[in-house]
């Protein structure tokens, strides 16, 4: 997701490549169009560089990537053809988030979907936001979401649970067993804009709070609050396969320089041998 541009650019293969070349072996593909001229790089990235696809992107309708509702057949056709066999929703629908009865749809869509994919033996994630730690009648969204969807496996994105209010360390401990794709970023907690203290002088307080609030930033893993042995420890042990390093804003720098960032620092932390 964060090198879509780059695909865009110069498409998925050259973006590939230098993910290999870069010491990365594994991605997650998400928000990417998924046309045949794009698959098929990713095939060649695939047969040529050696690339592991541990996981594909899908939604339940909306959104940016292939819906299984519409296109069921085509996202299990491109998991067999990049040798994928992880599928996660990256989002519950926007009506989930306020209807508890479109929530309850969404489970059961998404349950009947997990079903099916298991058949093409094809495993069904969800990827948590900070959303999904709201509460309705004493539970969390995401415990609803088990619940009602109890075949559908979990993506956590520790960034997303610190921002939702919840350890992160204590979250992959409650769903170990559950969890085999994991979302490292970090949470940043950046500097006051002097935009911010002009307005705050012209008397606009109410942007400065604004300003003030906001300051939280998605970081470069090693960048920011979160303990990241602590984190990568209990990911491996709670049965992680996966651990994707994600960013959803890079603040003007170059993706490629983030993930570099990223990767040094799990490096430095004695992580080279899971790349």
């Amino acid at each position: 997701m964060m090198l879509k541009d780059k695909v865009e650019q110069t498409g998925p293969y050259e973006v590939l490549r230098r993910l290999r070349d870069s010491g990365f072996s594994a991605v997650e593909v998400s928000q990417i169009a998924m046309t045949p001229e794009n698959v098929a790089e990713m095939r060649r990235a695939k047969d040529e560089l050696g690339t592991d696809f541990g996981a594909l992107s899908a939604g339940l309708g909306g959104g940016p990537n292939d819906s299984l509702l519409e296109d069921f057949g085509k996202i299990v056709k491109d998991a067999k053809e990049l040798g994928s066999s992880r599928l996660r929703i990256g989002m519950m629908p926007f009506p989930a988030m306020a209807s508890h009865e479109a929530l309850l749809e969404f489970c059961r869509q998404a349950e009947d979907v997990s079903t099916r994919l298991a058949d093409e033996d094809i495993t069904l994630y969800y990827h948590n936001h900070h959303i999904e730690f709201a509460k309705r009648g004493g539970s969390t969204l995401l415990d609803i979401i088990r619940t009602e969807a109890p075949t559908m496996r979990l993506e956590i994105d520790v960034h997303w649970v610190q921002r939702g209010g919840k350890d992160p360390v204590r979250t992959l401990q409650r769903y170990a067993g559950l969890v085999d794709l994991v979302h490292l970023k970090d949470y940043r907690v950046g500097e006051l804009e002097p935009a911010a203290f002009e307005a705050l002088q012209n008397g606009d307080r109410a942007a400065f709070m604004q300003a003030f609030t906001g300051v939280v930033q998605f970081g470069e893993v090693g960048e920011g609050n979160l303990d990241w042995t602590e984190i990568v420890d209990e990911s491996l042990a709670s049965g992680a396969e996966y651990l994707f390093i994600e960013q959803d804003q890079q603040y003007g720098r170059d993706p490629y320089d983030c993930l570099k960032t990223s990767r040094d620092n799990l490096v430095t932390l004695g992580y080279e041998n899971l790349f």
